[in-house]
């Protein structure tokens, strides 16, 4: 086969930004291109390793003998070797061989923008790429109205691989039958969008997909990337949207990965206090060094442009921004400030930020932040880290740290159900339930609800109920939506058999409603981030654990008012306070008898007396269901 012949897809100016840290694009430069020099087909190939002496293509096409195929250094000391291969076709594995000057270190490395990888535990990667056809055009020029943050936002989270299991061949479903089965039952459901769990190449199963090796690769375990492609297509044509969860966090130190790639810290900050994690056993980015910034920017662009996804949510952002996380006195250094903020982590979040929206505005960024860093979901020109949305995880802790608790003692923790209203509007919140939640001992959502089995679900359909009317987006782990009984386990497919039983399947129906409920009152999304959106009727009725409060959209007549009970005592004439003379009118409750409740509602319409109460000069006596919750319209 011919040798390597000089080629480059690198303009000076390419150059410029990718040393600058500026390049945001580099996926349509660096890794194998299928391509047509002097009129011979071959792939065009390019990676960075400054450290190396020697780089060679190894794969199918030559025996994956070292030197058959040398790469050429560029000569403006970017570290770039690149070349074209005449004749190498497209579905060759290859990797790199890296010959180091560090100690003579050589190394075999998969493509850090390969398009495809082999099927783990396999490891190459593989030449790609694809013609797909787009069909989403509608979807992509509405885009704006389903992602804004007026809009709402209710998110269904997915791992792939255990959603649900071929039924007969005990295998993954495919990216195709994926298209079918998630998408219909999505819709069915009626969440707004769908997140992803990692989809990127990743070798470990137990992973969950966390440590990542392909990042510009949709794993192979599901198919192709072109059908990976279509699962996007699909649910573009139903009208749902598609979060991907992204980790730039950090990354595994498998020998095929980026570690050490050319026998040097080259991805991975070289002192061990900023760039080795000890909690994961992995890998931590070199946020300082500009080439590695560009490298993870442009894959968030990648995913944002070739898969026309709708939303990033960053994974464990928390780790990232403190030089102490999980670290002792003693391994760790503070800032040049003396203090414990990561300034280059800082820095890349919000040239991030500021790069995806400007490239597209009409998507979102989400943070999985657990501390109290201010002003993530702030735009940077505020002095916020940029991003459009923050979970909410001292509301996901407080919620579920008191709805585990007897009802008898929920008297004495009213603050752990109110508290959080107290920073509701400090962000953009989303409340997550997610996979953290279900997995290491915690039980399954529905297995923390206290009770007997009436109970159980009397209060999970409250908590979510809860959930939907508090202020922020939503976003549930599969199987809670039917009462999984047991832990997540990533090895097997959700107990759908359990929604064949009547207590599951009225859960399942009452999430639906709770959905199409959400979806449809502009009072529980439209001020969803702001105060203006928020009214306490009550919150410190303790003696009954009952709270009350008011949710608000633009228009006033379209306001709702909420009221919980945390008991499950019934309570048939309960007094609210209400702001003005109003007739109020029942349109929702998780006590129905279609949801597996008992039936007890307000059947009526109310009219409110001048009767001041809750320091309101209305109010009105309402039936409180056990364990429910009822919402009321005005009229």
């Amino acid at each position: 086969m011919t040798n390597v012949q000089p080629y480059s897809l690198f303009t000076d100016f390419d150059i410029n930004l990718f040393k600058a840290g500026k390049h945001y694009r580099l996926y349509e430069k660096f890794g194998s291109h299928i391509t047509t020099v002097n009129g011979v087909e071959g792939v065009y190939f390019s990676v960075w390793a400054p450290t190396a002496n020697q780089v060679s293509v190894i794969g199918d096409f030559n025996g994956w003998k070292d030197g058959e195929h040398r790469l050429n250094v560029r000569w403006d000391s970017s570290g770039i070797w690149e070349g074209f291969i005449p004749l190498v076709e497209k579905g060759m594995n290859y990797k790199y061989k890296i010959h180091s000057n560090n100690n003579g270190y050589i190394s075999e490395k998969a493509d850090p923008y390969a398009r495809r990888c082999e099927h783990p535990p396999k490891t190459a990667s593989v030449v790609w790429d694809d013609n797909y056809k787009w069909k989403d055009k509608k979807w992509l020029k509405t885009r704006k109205d389903h992602n804004a943050i007026d809009a709402p936002y209710s998110v269904y989270e997915v791992h792939l691989g255990s959603w649900k299991r071929h039924a007969t061949e005990d295998r993954f479903l495919s990216y195709f039958e994926l298209a079918d089965d998630l998408v219909s039952y999505v819709k069915e459901m009626n969440f707004t969008h769908v997140e992803f769990m990692p989809i990127m190449e990743y070798p470990y199963d137990p992973s969950w997909g966390y440590q990542i090796t392909g990042y510009f690769a949709p794993t192979s375990r599901f198919g192709y990337p072109d059908e990976f492609k279509y699962l996007v297509d699909k649910l573009h044509e139903n009208g749902i949207g598609i979060i991907l969860d992204w980790v730039p966090s950090h990354f595994p130190e498998d020998a095929h990965g980026l570690g050490y790639f050319d026998g040097s810290e080259l991805y991975e900050h070289p002192d061990k206090r900023k760039g080795y994690h000890q909690d994961w056993k992995s890998l931590i980015f070199n946020y300082e060094r500009n080439e590695v910034r560009s490298f993870l920017i442009s894959n968030a662009i990648f995913w944002l442009e070739q898969y026309h996804v709708d939303g990033l949510r960053v994974d464990a952002v928390a780790s990232m921004l403190f030089l102490d996380y999980s670290r002792e006195d003693g391994e760790w250094e503070p800032n040049i400030y003396g203090g414990n903020e990561n300034l280059a982590v800082i820095s890349f979040l919000k040239e991030l930020n500021e790069e995806v929206y400007k490239s597209f505005p009409d998507v979102q960024t989400i943070a999985e932040e657990s501390t109290a860093f201010p002003m993530v979901s702030k735009p940077t020109n505020m002095g916020g880290l940029g991003f459009g949305m923050k979970w909410m995880m001292g509301w996901m802790h407080d919620t579920l740290e008191y709805f585990s608790k007897d009802p008898v003692y929920r008297k004495y923790h009213q603050n752990e159900i109110t508290f959080s209203l107290a920073y509701a509007f400090t962000e953009n919140f989303m409340l997550p339930l997610s996979h953290d939640e279900v997995v290491y001992g915690k039980k399954s959502i529905l297995g923390r609800m206290p009770g007997d089995e009436w109970q159980r679900f009397a209060n999970l359909r409250l908590m979510y109920g809860y959930m939907f009317t508090h202020p922020g987006t939503k976003l549930l782990f599969m199987g809670g939506e039917f009462g999984q009984q047991n832990e997540w386990n990533f090895q097997e497919s959700l107990d759908w058999h359990m929604s064949e039983y009547k207590s599951h399947k009225d859960l399942q129906n009452f999430y639906k409603e709770l959905n199409t409920l959400y979806r449809s009152r502009p009072a529980l999304f439209e001020k969803g981030f702001s105060q203006e959106g928020f009214e306490w009727i009550s919150l410190d009725d303790s003696e009954n654990s009952v709270i009350s409060y008011i949710r608000k959209g633009n228009k006033e007549e379209e306001n709702l008012i909420v009221v919980c009970n945390f008991t499950p005592n019934v309570i048939e004439k309960y007094r609210i306070g209400l702001p003005s003379k109003m007739k109020i009118k029942e349109i929702f409750n998780s006590d129905y008898e279609k949801f597996g409740g008992s039936g007890i509602k307000n059947a009526r319409m109310l009219t409110s007396k001048a009767v001041s109460w809750n320091n309101k000069p209305y109010s009105a006596e309402i039936k409180l269901s056990p364990l429910g919750i009822a919402i009321f319209e005005i009229k």
